[in-house]
């Protein structure tokens, strides 16, 4: 056990970096094979939950593709945990150095058994559409906690500042709140549309061609906020010019394939593809708002420090 214990690491180095990178892009996966279960009716793949069926932990022959494609994806997230596990360990040596990336670790750690649950819940509901909505709504959650984790093995420790102007760092705020409300109002329009993962499986009953139009509101507005702070990098010299672009590349991208599948009856590729899309802004627009400070220089740092107190 004591040779265990020396031979994790004690420092950020590129075991902690890969694991990082890994959690992200598993997470990014998961919501693909997610999609590919309700986009090919295989969400009651396995009638049950935990288990497959009542009577097999695994989906059998007689369950055909459906049960193959739904168990793949349950095992996906076994995956997921044991790279949170190996997450956990890999940076506990060193948590009192680095207690933000033992927290995220936690976190993200804590969060696939709770996605896992609901997932679960989707099923034994029947895969009523606001269960599943929460179902993403915590992938979203996890993709954002897992972009902040690769930024930080990546960014060099300690007491950080604002290293933009107070009104760029409101804009990143209204956009990130735009983000949200845009997935959120996604989740309602799929869970009004065609693709529900079962036949069978029952609708928001909410109107589906409305909410398509209510759901491009705040993703043009997202847009619009994107192209600001843009301009605002170029004129104003704001650092994070790569964050902001690469956000724009992967709404633009968003906004022509949502326009293509509304426009073409919603074929489930494109859905599927606007799905890991939405993660993808998700992550993206992390990746903008963690970009909005710096690391304290060092002579800034002693500084700030309060002297010690001395008395007689």
């Amino acid at each position: 056990m004591k040779r265990f214990w020396n031979w994790l690491p004690d420092h950020v180095d590129r075991r902690v970096r890969v694991l990082a990178w890994l959690s992200l892009i598993c997470q990014v996966v998961l919501v693909g094979t997610g999609g590919l279960v309700r986009l090919t009716a295989s969400g009651l793949g396995c009638p049950t939950w935990p288990t497959c069926t009542d009577d097999s932990l695994v989906n059998t022959p007689e369950m055909g593709v459906h049960g193959i494609i739904e168990f793949g994806n349950r095992t996906l997230t076994f995956v997921l945990v044991v790279i949170a596990i190996a997450m956990f360990l890999a940076v506990i040596r060193f948590r009192a150095e680095r207690r933000d990336l033992f927290l995220l670790a936690l976190l993200i750690g804590l969060g696939i058994p709770a996605q896992g649950v609901i997932g679960g819940l989707s099923v034994l509901t029947h895969l009523n559409p606001y269960v599943v909505g929460l179902h993403f709504v915590i992938s979203v959650v996890l993709v954002c906690l897992a972009t902040v984790l690769v930024i930080r093995v990546h960014a060099t420790p300690g007491a950080r500042e604002r290293a933009v102007p107070r009104w760029f760092a409101v804009l990143a705020v209204v956009l990130s709140v735009l983000v949200a409300i845009t997935i959120v109002f996604g989740i309602l329009t799929t869970g009004s549309g065609p693709h529900a993962g079962d036949a069978n499986a029952p609708r928001n009953d909410l109107n589906p061609e409305l909410l398509q139009h209510v759901h491009s509101w705040p993703a043009y507005a997202v847009l619009a906020v994107t192209l600001v702070m843009l301009v605002a990098t170029f004129t104003a010299r704001i650092p994070g010019r790569r964050a902001v672009l690469l956000l724009l590349a992967v709404e633009v991208l968003q906004i022509i394939v949502g326009l293509w599948q509304a426009r073409t009856g919603l074929p489930p590729f494109l859905v599927g593809i606007h799905m890991v899309l939405a993660v993808t802004l998700a992550a993206a627009t992390t990746n903008v708002v963690m970009g909005l400070t710096r690391r304290v220089s060092p002579s800034a740092e002693d500084v700030e420090r309060p002297h010690a107190v001395t008395t007689a």
